[in-house]
């Protein structure tokens, strides 16, 4: 039992040694779908930089009853480009309440 206890540290140790940007090009078998105000609330952007993205086509999308519906990894994708939203995402959005993130 001890063995397979080091085993997931060692993969979870493994996990942790990758780059932010390959553990989010991991494909989920169920997105969350965020609106453009949600995506901006979460990411501490305007609501304006989320459009610029999905006009730029930088932000998976889908359009339900003429609304936008964001694929959440693809947000958090798109606001790690930057060093200026990667800090506005850790600053005024969701990172700052994941201590994960602050380093």
């Amino acid at each position: 039992m001890t063995k397979l206890k080091d085993n997931s540290r060692k993969s979870i140790e493994s996990l942790k040694e990758k780059n932010n940007s390959s553990m989010l090009d991991i494909d989920v078998d169920s997105p969350l779908w965020l609106s453009v105000s949600e995506a901006a609330k979460i990411g501490g952007v305007t609501t304006k930089t989320i459009r610029r993205a999905l006009s730029s086509q930088d932000i998976k999308y889908k359009v339900v009853n003429n609304r936008y519906a964001l694929d959440l990894a693809s947000v958090i994708k798109f606001l790690y480009t930057k060093t200026k939203l990667k800090n506005k995402l850790n600053q005024k959005g969701i990172g700052q309440y994941i201590v994960k993130w602050r380093k």
